[in-house]
Parts: structure tokens; C-alpha cells; sequence
């Protein structure tokens, strides 16, 4: 019996030396990987990199930046049934433990015993909690040193945040493959869908994810994706978190995932918008600022005006292009075999919708059978599916030969157009009623011209659309922001607002004929022309000289006044930096760009007012604070405490600058006006609805212009080549852009009523003769207008013509009488210079 009792207190006081100093090796292991685990304390103020969103001004989706696509989203913000379903796959006592799941530990371990040898990776026991530990705090090697510091920061991060904090690090933090951070971007990248709207198998499949998102990719695996997200549906029946019924239906749902969310522009047409965009925030505030810092931005894009801009440019383009005739499919396809894989390897351009790539399969003389370039699935394998079209006589009869000895002439076959493994686009072909004909398509090429149009607010500079080329999969150079070409005669009519600025009136006549300048210093003479060649008209109005754009009635106005104030005013408007001394700038020789241009008119249209052109209404970082607004002007009266109580009501204190008289605005707007209704823009005048105006065009006819508005819409063209070249004799702006702004007007002012301009104060209207100028005489009634007048301005009644007189002062042979020359010396300027 005392052996037994010697024997007992013996294994006792072992087992308390062996308790005593496992104690102490656990102490010392807790000490030893506790002295340099991570700082948990900067999970309380823990910023993750969130991507950028861009809004159009009706809210749609425009664009997002990012390099981890991520959307925080806060815990309270989070479904139920997603919360449920993470936690079924996850960690289902995660509301119980404290940090740790001993009895998932305890499985993990045996699993490991069984595979012990096999190089199979261990089963994880971690917790939700000892996921973050690991993701934000730790690194992803597979080591117990990892796991013990991953269980103890587990352990701490329990006693220092709620449950529902670190719940909501963990679903902001998880990547659930296809480049999507977080359960907010997930279902957005996944299903399109925000998290509200996501279905007990949609939720599941996100929650199977964070395992082994590559693993359960929805196309490639698609099984074994469909196997783990039941999985993840019986482990909500089993906890009673859905009913029985919910989940046999869950079960059954197919696995459809989206394809169609990209980085780029969300919007068609968008995408030029969408990289200026981009662009402007780069340049506020950063690379980190624009792709992590979760900026809220709100763009002034009009969606449905931006789709009426980009076809509208689109068909004017395709237009000029196809009347210069068909230059031959750009490539050359093998079809033997499967000609699916092939073509789907050949880039398309995916942004000029309803065009489609195809390659010629057959020909015949009366039509041609295509296959359109398959789509690609979402693991990037080829599509099976083949879709083929008819292109008939029809289609191709456009495709004159551009070259050869059939140059200009129709085709009488499709097999004169086509040949078997052309690569070429093509889309619907229409009826003469507008209808598609089914099954018919009608060949197009893309055209090598391109051009740029921007559409303004001129009361904000808010830029409502913007197309700065033909494609922007095609080049991404912004034509409308980027391309630095010659106005043209667009340039005039800030020639003609220093004039009015400076005593001239509209009815002011000067001299339409020959002119030479002297540009001095050994290099010539300057002989400025009229477009159209050796055609002049003697004494003219300004009005009338505007409206016929002519260019030596420009220059003797430019010479009076001088080029230095010209420049002032150019630089005032926004047009150039800075103006050099030369009269041919007052032609418009300078290069400039489609937005300064119609930021210039802009303030033509608003009486006068400085515009700042912008893409952006309003910029919010993460947290919901404005750090940017467009819109400087004071509101009083719009914080007024405790809502309505019939106060005066807020009033908008506009302080921006007055860059032009207002006066001269309106003087300048009705002459303008006048161009479209009887001079170089006729063609705009089917827009049925008061339109101002002035076309452009370059030398040897490189570049097309027309910048127009309505009194609260401003918009610009250029057309031309991006390696400026000849667009052919008779391509003027008149030709050739102004066309594209009627069409594109007629969309945008359908709905909009026929507002006239409005003529601010001061303003005298007084009938004169339209030819002349001068006051026009009871009972004249066929050639009168009403012309604007400032005060003390009243119309002449007699001639005062500039640049008419020899240098003697005597008038030439054949004036009629009551001709006045106040300077004979204007016809001749050493010194002037010229480009020309």
C-alpha cells in the first residue's frame, strides 16, 4: 500500500513538473512568436485600395480604375443571405468562437495524419478571423510558424473588434478570382448585379470562391464551380438558414456568369469621354489618388446625346469615305477547315457596333456568303457557334474601285467587290422603309478620314458629348483634345467681335477685292485670295463678308485694327496662347483644338461670360466628401436651416469674367446666324430651329470645320486625315462637316422648342438694306433685314468703305456716288509678315 502511495505521489509530482514546464514551453512559444507579430492595431484605421467609379450625369456607369477591383461596402450594407452563405462555407460558428475553432483544428489535425507522406497541402481550420490575420496581417507561406502567429493574432484581433468589424474586413478583403476584390466588385464582375439583387445560388457560388477561386472558374471548371456551390446550398439548409424548397431551386439554377465588365468605358460610345476622364483625375491628383483611392466621380456626359453624336460622326465619316470608293479588303483569310478559330484570332475593333468582322466564303455574281468572327467565352475558349450572311448586289453597289481601269464605276457583280477569304465588316442591309432585311448585310470599310465633334452646355462649359474619332479600339489619340489643327475661317468671327469691340458695326462696308502685303525683310509679297479664286465683290458689308467668308475683307479688318489685339482677344477667348503678329493668323493659320473652339463659341452663345470647359460635374472621395465642383458660383440662400418657410428664395451669384461685350455677343451671334440661313452653312438651316454658325476650312482644303450653337447648345466638327492631306477639290466645311452638325442637331434639339436669341439690353434693331448697309427708306421692303446696332452706333447714311481708295485718295472708276474713303493709307502695311 505505501508503494502504491509512493508510486502515486511520484507520477503526481512528474505530472506537475511535466504540466509545470509544458506551461512554461507554452509561455515561451507564446513569448517567442508574440514578440514580432504585426502591429493588429492598424485594422482600426484600415484604407484598402477601392477603385474609381465614373457616373454619366443621369447616373449610368461609365467607367472604373482600378488595379484591385474593389468596392467597400460596409457590414450593415451586406444581405443576410450573403453573410449566410460565406458563413456556411467558411466558418459557421463564427458568432461563437473567440478567434479560433478548436473542434475544426482538431479535424484539420487527423486529416493531416492520414495524408501525412502524400504531399497533399493540409486542410485549413482557419477561422474568418485568422483569414484576415493572414490577409492583411501575414504572409500566404504554409509553415505551423504561420499558423501559430495567424491563431494568436486571431485571438487578439477578437479582443480588440467586434465581430461584425472583422466580418466586414474579411468580405472587402477576399479575392474571389477574375481579378474582383471583395463581395461588392464580385457580383458586379460575376453576375452584373450589386449584392441586393444576388439569389441564393448566385451568393453561394460567390461564397465557394475564396478557397480556390481559380479552381472553381465558371466556364473552365464549370462542374466542379456547380459541385462546390451546392455544397455551399446544403450547408444553408442544414443550418437552417434557408428552406428546402429555396435550395432544390438553387440547386437547378445554371451557373450564367457575365463577360461584358471590363475596366473601360461602360457607356457605347463612351470611351473617348471616359479616357479624358481618366486623364483629368490622373493629373489632380495621382496614380495612387485615381486607381486605389475610391473616388466617386460624376461626369457632364448626356448618354443619349453622346450615342447621337458618335453616329451621327460616324456616318459623316463612313459618307466621305465611301464616296471616294472601295480600296479592297484590308486582309486575306485561309477558310479551309475551321474558319471560326481562325477569324476569332483576327482583331476586331469591338466599339463600332452593328459592325461586324466576317470572312468571304463564297461569291457569285449576285451575293456573297459571310461568317461573322465567333464570340469568346469567358475562359477564353473559341465560341462553337457559326453565324453566316448574305451580302448582295445591293450591299456592294457603293464599292465603286477606287483605283484600276474600273476607277468610278459600279459594280455589276458582287464577285467583282468580293473574293473568297476577304476579311471585311459588315452590318445590317436596310429596306427603302427603314426595316432590316433578315439575313442581309451590306459591306462597309473602315474609312481612313477621321475627325472629332464636342458638344457643350455654353451657360457651364459643361461637355455634354464628345467623339474624338472613328474608333477608339481603332486609336486612342482624342482628336477632339489632342489634334492641334488650323481652324480655318471658323477662326473669323473673333476677328470680327475686336472689330465690333472697336467702332465697327455689322452694316461697316469694306472693300471685297485684291489685296497684297508687304511682309518685309526681303521675304515678298502676300496675296491673300477668296476661296473661290479671282471672284470679288467690291464694297460689302461685314455681315455679308462673314456670311461669304471672305478672306481679303478679314485681312483689311485685321490690318486696321491690328494683329496684336487679335491675339488678346484669341487668348482671351481660350483659342491660342499665344497669337504671333502675322495677318494670315487672322485667317485662322494657327493650330488649335475642337474643344477650344467651341469653348470660344461658347461665349458667344452666353452673352459674353468666361466658360471653363470640363468633364467633370463634381469628384467625392471614399467617404462621401466633396473635394472637387465644377460649379463655383455662390448659392445664398441655399443652406438656409429648417427647409422650406417661405423665404426669398436662393438666388445664384454669378462672378465669372466678362470676356465680351454682350452687345458685341449678340451682334456677333446674328451675323453668325445669318451665315446658316443664307451663306457658307446653308445646309443646317433644315434643322428647323434658330441655329448660329461658322464653317472652316484650310489650305488646300486639308481640314473641314463648323462650329455652331442654339442658344443652349454649342457644337463643334473637324474633319480631315490624321496625316493632314488634300480631302479633294470642293471638301469644304460647308461640305462637309457642316452636314454632320445638321444631323446631329436635328437629334438633339428634336425635342427642344425654336428659342430665338436673346437680345440683351441696349441693342437697337433698325431695318437697313441688306447690300449696302445703309438705313433702308419708307416703302423699301425685299432686301431689308434688321440689323443689331449699339447705342450711338446708328446706321450710316452714305458709305464709308475701307480699302477702296488709291493712294492718291481718289476713288476708282465706276464707285457709285456717295463712296467715303476715311483711310487711303490701308491698302498697304510693310512689316505685317505672313505665312503664306
Amino acid at each position: 500500500m505505501r508503494l502504491l502511495v509512493r508510486f502515486l505521489g511520484f507520477l503526481f509530482a512528474a505530472g506537475t513538473v511535466v504540466f509545470l514546464v509544458g506551461v512554461a514551453g507554452v509561455a515561451g512559444a507564446i513569448w517567442h512568436f508574440s514578440k514580432d507579430l504585426p502591429d493588429y492595431s492598424q485594422l482600426q484605421d484600415y484604407e484598402p485600395p477601392v477603385m474609381t467609379r465614373v457616373h454619366a450625369s443621369d447616373g449610368a456607369l461609365l467607367g472604373e480604375y482600378s488595379k484591385e477591383r474593389r468596392l467597400y461596402l460596409p457590414i450593415q450594407a451586406v444581405p443576410k443571405l450573403v453573410i449566410n452563405a460565406f458563413l456556411a462555407a467558411e466558418d459557421k460558428n463564427f458568432y461563437e468562437h473567440g478567434g479560433i475553432d478548436f473542434t475544426g483544428m482538431a479535424r484539420a489535425a487527423v486529416l493531416y495524419a492520414q495524408n501525412f507522406g502524400s504531399n497533399r497541402r493540409p486542410q485549413g481550420a482557419s477561422t474568418i478571423t485568422q483569414q484576415v490575420a493572414k490577409n492583411f496581417l501575414l504572409t500566404n507561406e504554409v509553415s505551423f510558424t504561420r499558423k501559430i502567429k495567424e491563431a494568436l493574432l486571431a485571438m487578439r484581433i477578437e479582443r480588440a473588434y467586434s465581430k461584425d468589424r472583422i466580418l466586414e474586413l474579411y468580405l472587402n478583403e477576399i479575392y474571389l478570382g477574375l481579378g474582383a476584390y471583395g463581395i461588392a466588385a464580385a457580383s458586379l464582375v460575376y453576375f452584373d448585379k450589386s449584392v441586393n439583387e444576388l439569389t441564393i445560388a448566385e451568393a453561394s457560388y460567390l461564397a465557394a470562391l475564396p478557397k480556390a477561386p481559380a479552381a472553381l472558374h465558371p466556364v473552365r471548371n464549370r462542374d466542379r464551380a456547380v459541385e462546390r456551390r451546392n455544397y455551399v446550398v446544403d450547408r444553408l439548409v442544414e443550418n437552417g438558414w434557408i428552406k428546402q424548397a429555396d435550395a432544390d431551386k438553387a440547386r437547378k439554377e445554371q451557373l450564367n456568369v457575365t463577360s461584358s465588365r471590363g475596366n473601360g468605358a461602360h457607356i457605347f460610345a463612351g470611351e473617348y469621354f471616359a479616357e479624358e476622364v481618366r486623364r483629368d483625375i490622373f493629373e489632380r491628383y495621382g496614380e495612387k489618388k485615381l486607381y486605389e483611392g475610391g473616388l466617386s466621380v460624376r461626369a457632364t456626359l448626356d448618354p443619349k446625346m453622346q450615342v447621337m453624336a458618335r453616329k451621327t460622326m460616324v456616318a459623316g465619316l463612313v459618307r466621305y469615305d465611301e464616296a471616294s470608293g472601295w480600296r479592297g479588303a484590308p486582309s486575306k483569310l485561309d477558310i479551309s477547315g475551321d474558319w471560326g478559330v481562325k477569324l476569332a484570332d483576327v482583331k476586331s475593333l469591338g466599339d463600332i457596333a452593328p459592325w461586324r468582322m466576317a470572312v468571304v466564303l463564297e461569291t457569285s455574281d449576285q451575293s456573297a456568303r459571310i461568317g461573322f468572327q465567333p464570340g469568346r467565352e469567358l475562359g477564353g475558349a473559341v465560341s462553337k457557334a457559326r453565324q453566316t450572311g448574305i451580302i448582295t448586289l445591293d450591299g456592294v453597289r457603293w464599292a465603286k474601285a477606287a483605283s484600276g481601269p474600273t476607277r468610278g464605276k459600279t459594280p455589276t457583280s458582287v464577285a467583282q467587290v468580293l473574293s473568297p477569304g476577304d476579311v471585311i465588316y459588315a452590318d445590317p442591309l436596310f429596306d427603302k422603309e427603314g426595316k432590316p432585311v433578315e439575313g442581309q448585310y451590306r459591306l462597309r470599310q473602315l474609312p481612313e478620314v477621321s475627325g472629332a465633334m464636342v458638344a457643350m452646355d455654353p451657360w457651364t462649359g459643361r461637355v455634354l458629348a464628345m467623339v474624338g474619332g472613328f474608333s477608339f479600339d481603332q486609336s486612342q489619340f482624342n482628336r477632339a483634345t489632342q489634334a492641334y489643327r488650323q481652324p480655318g475661317s471658323s477662326f473669323k468671327p473673333l476677328v470680327y467681335s475686336a472689330a465690333m469691340d472697336n467702332g465697327y458695326t455689322p452694316s461697316t462696308v469694306v472693300v471685297d477685292a485684291p489685296i497684297e502685303i508687304d511682309q518685309g525683310q526681303g521675304v515678298g509679297v502676300w496675296r491673300p485670295e477668296n476661296y473661290s479664286s479671282g471672284k470679288y465683290q467690291g464694297p460689302v458689308t461685314l455681315r455679308n463678308a462673314l456670311r461669304n467668308s471672305l478672306n481679303t475683307v478679314t485681312v483689311r479688318l485685321a490690318q486696321d485694327i491690328g494683329m496684336p489685339l487679335i491675339g488678346e482677344y484669341s487668348k482671351r477667348f481660350g483659342v491660342y496662347d499665344e497669337l504671333p503678329n502675322y495677318l494670315s493668323y487672322a485667317l485662322g493659320a494657327g493650330e488649335t483644338t475642337v474643344m477650344r473652339m467651341v469653348t470660344a463659341y461658347s461665349m458667344f452663345a452666353n452673352g459674353g461670360r468666361r466658360v471653363k470647359p470640363t468633364l467633370i460635374d463634381r469628384i467625392q472621395d471614399r467617404y462621401g466628401r466633396t473635394i472637387f465642383k465644377h460649379d463655383a458660383r455662390e448659392c445664398r440662400g441655399c443652406d438656409a436651416p429648417g427647409g422650406w418657410k417661405n423665404q426669398v428664395e436662393p438666388q445664384l451669384v454669378d462672378r465669372r469674367e466678362q470676356v465680351l461685350d454682350p452687345m458685341t455677343a449678340y451682334q456677333i451671334t446674328s451675323m453668325m446666324e445669318y451665315v446658316v440661313q443664307a451663306g457658307t452653312a446653308t445646309v443646317v438651316k433644315e434643322v428647323g430651329k434658330p441655329i448660329a454658325g461658322k464653317t472652316g476650312t484650310t489650305n488646300d482644303e486639308k481640314d473641314a470645320w463648323f462650329i455652331g450653337f442654339s442658344p443652349d447648345l454649342v457644337v463643334g466638327i473637324y474633319v480631315g486625315f490624321d496625316k493632314p492631306r488634300n480631302l479633294g477639290r470642293g471638301m469644304t466645311g460647308g461640305h462637309l462637316a457642316a452636314p454632320i452638325a445638321k444631323d446631329f442637331l436635328k437629334l438633339a434639339l428634336a425635342d427642344k422648342p425654336a428659342t430665338p436669341f436673346k437680345v440683351p439690353a441696349g441693342i437697337k434693331l433698325v431695318r437697313v438694306d441688306a447690300k449696302s448697309g445703309m438705313r433702308a427708306g419708307p416703302g423699301e421692303g425685299g432686301r431689308t433685314i434688321l440689323e443689331a446696332f449699339k447705342p450711338g452706333t446708328a446706321p450710316p447714311d452714305n458709305y464709308s468703305v475701307i480699302g477702296v481708295a488709291d493712294a492718291d485718295g481718289r476713288m476708282p472708276q465706276g464707285y457709285p456716288q456717295g463712296y467715303q474713303q476715311p483711310d487711303a493709307g490701308n491698302i498697304m502695311r510693310p512689316g505685317t509678315g505672313g505665312l503664306y
